[in-house]
């Protein structure tokens, strides 16, 4: 099972939110210091997400992103937030140097741009599945569709998207253990492969999800609280 350092960045800094809220924001420092500590520590991947861009629409990190790129070659890197338009995928994937792009309000409101990026990039378009109580929410976690989330799970893959984050507002920077019934859920029917984020916050939790049968796992604040460190979670997820 893949491990996925998250970093998420506002106002140039990386930070974490508490169930996904902007006014519930904790700042962690320099996010290139930290992408540097995590691919040290063994990180083969790396989860970046612009909030100012998922809550505003609008990419403002897209310097500190490409810096993080350059700086961890090899390391791939996957980004989401402020993904609107075509151009915003071209740009990442083609001029940043990000490995995946992740689409999530982009999916539900224009689906059809989604397939096409799919067919334009095969197996580099991965679907940010936000839920809350199973129903899927947009633009930055603030507005809610009644839309369930296997339903745009399943909708992704016809469109040709192999890979789904599935992550649970709820949970998201609790430390209170990822929801395992519905990884689980997503797991068996979406034939996607399935990435669990939100609510890790001991390493059981990482071989909780590795039991699931998920292809990866979002960590992020029990890394930055340092409840156990990215080598631990590693060993954990080859357990």
């Amino acid at each position: 099972m893949q491990i996925y350092p998250a970093i998420d960045l506002r106002g140039g800094q990386a930070v974490r939110l508490l169930q996904g809220s902007a006014q519930a924001v904790t700042p962690y420092g320099d996010a290139l210091a930290q992408a540097a500590a995590f691919v040290q520590s063994g990180a083969t991947w790396l989860h970046v997400v612009d909030l100012d861009g998922a809550f505003e629409g609008d990419g403002k990190n897209g310097d500190l992103v490409q810096r993080v790129v350059r700086q961890v070659i090899p390391c791939p890197v996957q980004t989401g937030g402020g993904i609107r338009a075509m151009a915003d995928i071209t740009r990442r994937l083609e001029d940043w140097g990000v490995r995946r792009v992740i689409v999530g309000t982009l999916a539900v409101e224009n689906p059809e741009l989604v397939r096409q990026a799919c067919e334009k990039y095969p197996g580099r378009i991965v679907l940010g599945l936000d839920a809350r109580d199973g129903m899927v929410a947009t633009r930055g976690w603030v507005e809610q569709t009644t839309l369930p989330a296997l339903e745009l799970a399943l909708r992704a893959r016809d469109w040709g998207i192999a890979t789904v984050i599935y992550t649970d507002i709820a949970r998201d920077g609790m430390l209170v253990g990822p929801n395992l019934k519905q990884v689980a859920h997503m797991v068996a029917h979406s034939g996607l492969d399935v990435v669990a984020s939100g609510g890790i916050g001991q390493l059981d939790d990482v071989r909780g999800v590795a039991q699931t049968g998920a292809e990866g796992v979002i960590i992020g604040k029990a890394l930055y609280e340092k409840r156990f460190t990215l080598e631990q979670a590693l060993l954990a997820a080859q357990e």
